[in-house]
């Protein structure tokens, strides 16, 4: 399980596979056990980078103040301790914000940019009234509790009932690696504050925007913004589908690779 020093904070990180970098950026309260299905799609051609953000997982929760920009800088020192100069980069929801605050502070590294339900935060990228409403009353739920109301706003419930046992394997893997509350509280704040409207024209990677139409944690509206915003964005949203973007997982693995294809050096 190897861990590297960044800064104030331990970094939980693994690498599979060999090829051009490709990092894989989690969202709120996430860790990589969650992302282990994409092991075995994406290391077949590239070095897939997976770490914990801080605040969950296995890498350091320290209870200070957390920003989207502070965890972008995490993740350069990452790359610099583990000697990737640049990288395919691909964030979901918090990290699509991690993801577009990296391309605009170290724009050299990026390869290509994938960003997957999230949003540029501010007045006009705004998280949907029911998840902020699930962070105000997530204290008051128990671990099983918050879990359960936390995939009802990422998956359809047409897909939930169709794959039980997918559903209490995602729940286990939650209760088996909670994020702390302090990690929890911290990681939200820092979404809250998030804000990159202004600033997303100056990205000049590659960009492909993906995002599910039935998502009630971030309105697809959303990912229209980021299309607008960012030069020659290729957008692409998913009928029937969810937050977590399950219900579409071969098309959205289909897609990305076809696109990171198209953007490989040379």
């Amino acid at each position: 399980m190897p861990k590297v020093k960044v800064g104030d904070i331990n970094i939980y990180y693994e690498v599979h596979g060999k090829g051009e970098p490709l990092v894989m950026i989690c969202g709120h309260g996430a860790n990589t056990e969650l992302y282990s299905g994409f092991i075995p799609v994406y290391s077949r051609e590239y070095r897939l980078v997976l770490f914990d953000n801080r605040g969950a997982g296995k890498s350091d929760a320290p209870d200070i103040p957390y920003t989207i920009e502070k965890m972008a800088d995490d993740m350069s020192g990452l790359l610099d301790a583990i000697g990737i100069r640049s990288a395919h980069i691909w964030g979901a929801s918090m990290g699509g914000m991690i993801a577009q605050q990296f391309a605009l502070r170290y724009p050299e590294r990026v390869r290509s940019l994938i960003l997957a339900c999230t949003c540029c935060g501010g007045p006009l990228g705004k998280l949907s009234d029911e998840s902020i409403k699930f962070m105000k009353q997530r204290k008051n739920m128990n671990p099983k509790e918050m879990v359960e109301e936390m995939l009802r706003l990422s998956i359809t419930q047409e897909f939930a009932e169709k794959n039980p046992e997918l559903i209490q394997n995602i729940i286990s893997v939650f209760l088996e690696h909670p994020t702390p509350t302090q990690g929890q509280t911290r990681q939200e704040q820092a979404i809250i504050k998030h804000n990159t409207y202004k600033r997303l024209s100056e990205i000049k990677a590659p960009t492909l925007i993906l995002h599910g139409e039935a998502d009630k944690s971030i309105s697809a509206k959303n990912a229209q913004i980021l299309a607008h915003r960012i030069p020659n964005a290729q957008l692409l949203i998913f009928a029937n589908t969810g937050h977590m973007l399950l219900e579409a997982l071969d098309e959205l693995n289909k897609t990305t690779l076809d696109f990171l294809r198209r953007h490989r050096a040379g």
